[in-house]
């Protein structure tokens, strides 16, 4: 076979190749949207709740978190606030809120990206329930973009725990999100997680897919 016939067939098995890649091949991920949210201590219930109180379950969540019923105001610097922010159980060892960079700006509070738990020297918050408030000296981030996977998952995507990807929409809007963690667990549901401006910018709603690139 001739060079120049060598090169042509090399040539097209790549582009097709690249093609294939672009027209939507890949592992692909459901979106779930996250909304700003609190975690709080037993004790941090209590002042906010009552002496005693136990978070009531509305809605079972992965990884056994749930969505609470109950809901707290979250107050920043200048007394700037934002009410009805929902309550996930079960209780943790440090309280921590969750909000996106539009929320920061709204309560004038500089939260850093991070992920959850991660929340040593992030920005101080008060929270404000029906029975009292507590002010968080840190514990106010806004979470780092992830993906949920089972060990299964894992193993089909190619991926481990703690790796870092790309992903894709392939919406008329085409977003790539970089900077995406891996987070396995076999408690995890397979989906992606995206605060409420990367998923407006993006368009993208809950049960929307993305492809990890």
């Amino acid at each position: 076979m001739e060079q120049s016939t060598i090169e042509m067939i090399t040539r097209l098995t790549l582009q097709a190749l690249e093609q294939q890649q672009n027209s939507g091949s890949g592992f692909m991920v459901p979106v779930g949207v996250s909304a700003r949210h609190v975690h709080l201590t037993q004790e941090h219930v209590e002042e906010l709740f009552g002496k005693g109180y136990q978070l009531h379950k509305k809605k079972d969540l992965m990884g056994g978190q749930f969505a609470a019923e109950e809901c707290v105001t979250i107050v920043g610097l200048k007394l700037r606030a934002i009410e009805n922010v929902r309550v996930l159980g079960p209780c943790r060892k440090n309280s921590q809120v969750e909000i996106s960079a539009t929320d920061a700006l709204k309560l004038g509070v500089k939260a850093p990206i991070r992920e959850s738990g991660n929340i040593a020297g992030s920005a101080p918050i008060a929270l404000v329930g029906p029975k009292g408030a507590v002010y968080l000296k840190e514990g106010c981030i806004v979470a780092k973009r992830h993906i949920h996977m089972s060990p299964a998952d894992a193993e089909a995507a190619g991926v481990k725990d703690g790796d870092i990807v790309s992903v894709k929409a392939d919406n008329e809007r085409g977003t790539v999100f970089n900077h995406v963690q891996i987070r396995v667990d076999k408690s995890f549901t397979l989906e992606m997680h995206l605060d409420t401006d990367e998923a407006n910018a993006a368009k993208i709603s809950t049960g929307s897919t993305v492809r990890i690139l």
